[in-house]
């Protein structure tokens, strides 16, 4: 590991230079349809190609557990209940056990995938469709229905802690395109055209051991400017053991400025609160950061996201 930099905290946008970078990744992301957005990077050949990236089999999630203990983070938890036989009122003969969840799909602790109708900016949604197609029926346009074959492509994960030679990130700190090229050297991988990039900045491990905290307020994340990174690359998917955008935010009247620069700009699917400390272990045992990853999302018809389980296979 590198010696310790410190945080690297990123300059302010202001309001025209965001939108100067807005219209930057937007122009330069490699974005295929409106309606699929980057994931029509992620040809076939591409996907023949990351299965070449599976060596020895070994497969690790990299999702977090679902929640159901509300806490300073994730105030509204999963609702689990058991709706079949439980302990007490089972008696002879067949009975099913059975549950029923109510989750909020974009909260603040458990692994979530976001569709492109998810982010409204300007009074539209990704390619310029328009905000009227969010109905409260569901989105008649770019949910995360698109996805329903599944995202299979080579994954690229970039630990960012592990660059700087600390355990994990501190809230409000910035990860900056410079740590991402960075990272790629000292790794020895280099992000290419259809990727699916995986940015570590170790907030599950900080959790663990420190504790929740409310990371509406304080949280590490990628600064705005990282997305250039990202758009030259050709980038087809975006995830983060985090929100992915830092807190505060570094860009006047724009709360997630990571969002709608990924989402709405690039058309680029993002992957919150995931959880890399499996993989990271099992990339430093093969002594390599790519692998081949598979992100299925539920069937859901008019949503703008998904609970997702990522899997790496090495």
């Amino acid at each position: 590991m590198a010696a310790d930099s410190g945080p690297e905290s990123g300059p302010s946008l202001e309001a025209a230079e965001f939108r100067a970078l807005y219209e930057r990744v937007r122009r330069d992301a490699r974005a295929g349809t409106a309606g699929r957005g980057a994931l029509d990077d992620i040809a076939a050949a591409t996907v023949r190609e990351a299965a070449r990236e599976v060596r020895t089999g070994r497969t690790v999630t990299l999702a977090a557990a679902v929640e159901s203990v509300p806490g300073p983070d994730n105030p509204d938890a999963c609702c689990h209940r058991m709706t079949g036989a439980v302990a007490g009122e089972i008696g002879t003969g067949l009975q099913f056990a059975r549950d029923r969840f109510a989750m909020n799909v974009h909260g603040d602790a458990d692994s979530h995938i976001d569709a492109l109708c998810h982010v409204v900016y300007d009074g539209t949604l990704h390619g310029g469709v328009s905000a009227d197609t969010l109905t409260t029926d569901g989105a008649e346009a770019l949910s995360i229905d698109v996805a329903r074959n599944g995202i299979v492509g080579r994954g690229v994960l970039l630990d960012i802690p592990r660059l700087r030679g600390v355990p994990w990130l501190e809230p409000g700190d910035h990860v900056t395109g410079e740590d991402l090229a960075a990272a790629e050297t000292a790794q020895h991988i280099e992000v290419g055209e259809g990727d699916l990039l995986f940015v570590r900045v170790g907030h599950p491990r900080r959790r663990a051991e420190l504790g929740a905290w409310n990371t509406a307020k304080a949280r590490a994340g990628l600064h705005p400017t990282a997305m250039t990174f990202l758009a030259d690359r050709g980038v087809a998917v975006l995830g983060g053991d985090g929100n992915n955008d830092t807190a505060p935010s570094s860009v006047d009247g724009v709360g997630f400025p990571v969002h709608v620069l990924g989402v709405h700009a690039m058309g680029l699917h993002l992957l919150d609160y995931l959880q890399f400390e499996g993989l990271v272990l099992l990339c430093e045992e093969e002594d390599r950061w790519s692998f081949l990853c598979v992100i299925a999302p539920l069937r859901l018809p008019g949503a703008t996201g998904s609970p997702v389980n990522p899997i790496a296979i090495v």
